[in-house]
């Protein structure tokens, strides 16, 4: 990983591809494998009910998530990871391109009050998705090329900061702002370890909690969602519903579960029980320690990834195995801090085990791309 105050030398020799780095791999097929058996036992009961068939989310994940994300990994793991940079510009635009359609084009679907969505006849997909992976390359580019001026206010800080504005401003008129909350993470901490001025982040957070400040003002519903988090027990009925179900699926969990497939709370208890809720499911049913080992799991993959990304050939790939496993492990962190009532619910689906196509697919291509790199790492 780069580290702040530091400069890194980074060797100009040819190195020798080796094997792809089998311990982040198989930590992140683990996560997969254990995120469709999860959504087989949450999911029988919603399914039956809207589908009429138990196993309607088990298999839309197989064959449309899984199996497609295991070819996109296989493809961008084959991909020489340099090539990534020469496309970068191409990628923002086309990110850019996805976020202005969904808002503006007839085929933008809009579901529960945001428009989140590209259809396109059989296929529908959601493009934050795949903005975050293409934020995290073209971020990765522009950092490599800022690395002398990245602490000059007018070259390194206005550019940065248009640049995550304008993303911001796509992101948030979807409206999705747990996405855009991802996104800032990811784009701040990348900033941060190129070695950008303590003060200038210090700025940008400041301006950060103003502008939420100001996004829970203006809607409702996301100050129905603080206070849901602050006071659940004011309104367990309405806005602190999913908190409170989230919390006695935990509790009913215990040490050690109910038993896989014995939750209760999956049955039109729990909100959302395939897609940023499962983890409370999980919770019910192998319990605590079931729970601890997920979350062990997601530590060990972020821990790995940075040990990769210390090994990068060069700064540029550094870069981006840095923005894939942040991008990994906030996600993990803000979902199951949320379910276990340690922040407000937002949204934010838990990487390789909620349900959803899209989700997946990104991030497994993601993954490819840094097992690509893991095999010119260095000694």
């Amino acid at each position: 990983m780069v580290k702040r105050k530091q400069k890194r030398k980074y060797t100009k020799r040819k190195l020798k591809p080796k094997s792809v780095d089998k311990v982040f791999l198989s930590l992140v097929l683990i996560l997969v494998f254990i995120g469709l058996i999860a959504i087989s036992s949450a999911g029988i009961a919603v399914s039956q009910s809207k589908f009429g068939d138990p196993y309607y989310y088990f298999k839309h994940q197989l064959f449309y998530g899984i199996l497609p994300g295991l070819v996109a990994m296989f493809i961008t793991g084959k991909i020489n990871y340099k090539l990534w940079r020469k496309l970068a510009v191409l990628i923002f635009g086309l990110a850019i391109v996805l976020l202005i359609t969904v808002l503006l084009s007839s085929h933008g679907l809009e579901l529960k009050g945001a428009k989140r969505w590209i259809n396109l006849g059989p296929i529908s997909f959601q493009p934050i998705e795949m903005v975050k992976l293409a934020v995290i390359i073209y971020l990765a580019s522009w950092l490599t090329g800022k690395r002398k001026v990245i602490k000059n206010f007018s070259e390194s800080l206005i550019p940065f900061s248009v640049l995550l504005g304008a993303v911001g401003l796509l992101i948030i008129a979807q409206p999705d702002v747990g996405s855009f909350g991802a996104v800032a993470f990811i784009a701040l901490a990348m900033f941060f370890l190129a070695g950008a001025s303590l003060k200038h982040i210090f700025g940008l957070i400041a301006m950060g909690i103003a502008g939420l400040g100001i996004l829970i003002k203006l809607e409702p519903y996301r100050m129905n969602r603080l206070l849901a988090f602050l006071h659940p027990e004011t309104d367990v009925q309405g806005i602190g519903w999913q908190v409170k179900q989230a919390a006695i699926a935990v509790g009913q969990g215990g040490i050690f579960g109910v038993g896989l497939g014995h939750s209760h709370q999956k049955f039109s208890y729990l909100p959302e029980v395939v897609g940023d809720s499962i983890f409370a499911i999980i919770a019910e049913e192998i319990g605590m320690v079931g729970a601890g080992i997920i979350v062990v799991l997601f530590i060990l993959l972020a821990f790995r990834g940075f040990r990769l990304a210390q090994k990068a050939p060069d700064q540029f790939s550094s870069f981006v195995v840095v923005g894939i496993s942040l991008w990994i492990i906030f996600q993990a962190m803000i979902n199951i801090m949320a379910i276990i009532g340690l922040m407000p619910l937002t949204g934010i689906p838990l990487p390789f085990i909620s349900y959803g196509s899209t989700s997946l697919i990104s991030l497994l291509a993601g993954v490819g791309i840094v097992l690509n790199i893991s095999r010119y790492r260095r000694r």
